[in-house]
């Protein structure tokens, strides 16, 4: 019989990483870290809370330093992802046992996390209270530009390092709920073929954006100060849109920005962690 042990994998063991971007395929098909593990994104920010059984990670969850930023306030926090079970071994408590280890490494701190649809009763066991999340857009005609903004390839180190620098001495995208220092997230979407286009709206402002079914969706903008965007959007488009939706609460970027709905593919729950009232969504960009 296979001996069960909790291994905590950070970035300094590459042989462990290796196993749990082996674990994580097989519990979220689409899910891989092996570029962004290939690229250096993974810090001490990042632990796998990992049960590992012959050697190869069967039950897990992970925990993300996380500089969030609640009512224009820094708090400190943890933000949960890849929690799961290789199918083989559900029904035997295994992805309990991570939690809990990850739990007890956060202590007392707030904790957040994104569920499956599957799990949702599974976080409560643990403290965890679930958080609407809405839509925001606008009603905005946009004609493309003469000059498009150039796109960036977050492949690039040195592209990868300005998205820091740019995270690290930027303006907070939100001021209601969302995070600061999160490139390494950002850029973990990018290695995963799950971000939208980069591009460089300005010097000092570069844009997480695309045009789907004639919308802009602006998913996040990392930027040294809030400025009028409505005079750079054409850079953003290749064809006339006439809607905008934001990939976060827009109150510092489109104050006029209404909400559209709930987001129904966000399933937040917070454990500890105190939030305004009223409409927000966290920054798609952060999520882990």
């Amino acid at each position: 019989m296979s001996t069960s042990r909790v291994v905590v994998i950070d970035h300094q063991a590459p042989a462990l990483q290796a196993a749990f971007c082996d674990y994580v395929p097989r519990v979220f098909r689409t899910v891989d870290f092996r570029r962004w593990c290939a690229w250096g994104e993974w810090t001490d920010d990042y632990r796998a809370f990992s049960v590992m059984e012959d050697g190869r990670v069967v039950a897990n969850a992970s925990v993300m330093r996380m500089h969030l930023r609640v009512e224009g306030r820094d708090v400190a926090g943890y933000q949960l992802g890849a929690v799961g079970c290789v199918p083989e071994r559900r029904g035997h408590g295994l992805a309990r046992v991570a939690m809990e280890a990850a739990l007890e490494a956060c202590g007392d701190a707030p904790v957040m996390l994104f569920a499956n649809k599957t799990v949702l009763d599974f976080y409560p066991r643990f403290g965890f209270a679930p958080r609407a999340q809405r839509l925001f857009g606008v009603d905005h005609e946009v004609t493309p530009s003469a000059e498009p903004a150039p796109a960036l390839e977050l492949a690039d180190p040195a592209i990868r390092q300005g998205l820091r620098t740019l995270a690290r001495t930027g303006t907070p995208l939100t001021e209601r709920f969302g995070a600061r220092l999160h490139a390494r997230i950002a850029s973990w979407y990018a290695a995963a073929n799950f971000a939208r286009p980069l591009r460089q709206l300005r010097e000092d402002a570069w844009v997480f954006s695309s045009v789907e079914d004639g919308v802009l969706h602006i998913d996040d903008v990392f930027a040294t100060e809030v400025f009028d965007l409505r005079p750079y959007l054409g850079r953003l488009v290749a064809e006339p849109v006439k809607a905008i939706q934001f990939g976060f609460t827009p109150e510092r970027w489109w104050p006029d920005a209404r909400v559209l709905g709930e987001d129904d593919d966000a399933d937040l729950f917070v454990r500890g962690l105190s939030l305004p009232e009223g409409p927000d969504r966290f920054p798609v960009m952060a999520r882990t």
